[in-house]
């Protein structure tokens, strides 16, 4: 991860830990609109997690066909890139259906 993705990541971590304790919805209007693109975020990580996938398969491909500017690191580095990112997906989803069936139980 970049410098700039990490430092990314800290601010949204400060800007949630604020907000769980109390400080309310962000003030920035550009920060709002973020926040409010979740089908978007979703989309955009499915994405990731398919370009991942395809990058290793080609990867693997090329080495199985002997391509000598493709090494067996590399190879395993994109494989077990795109099957963490597939775990990390599955579980997100895994976490949205059971809050979504939480809620659906819940009583009206």
């Amino acid at each position: 991860m970049s410098e700039m993705g990490i430092d990314q990541v800290l601010a949204q971590m400060r800007a949630i830990s604020s907000m769980a304790q109390g400080a309310g919805a962000p003030a920035d209007p550009a920060e709002q609109a973020a926040r409010s693109d979740f089908a978007g975020l979703l989309q955009d990580s499915v994405g990731k997690v398919n370009e991942a996938q395809q990058t290793s398969s080609k990867l693997a491909a090329a080495f199985e066909a002997e391509d000598p500017n493709i090494d067996l690191a590399e190879v395993m580095v994109a494989m077990q890139k795109s099957s963490l990112a597939f775990q990390a997906m599955t579980t997100v989803r895994n976490k949205l259906v059971s809050a979504y069936q939480e809620i659906m139980s819940m009583p009206v």
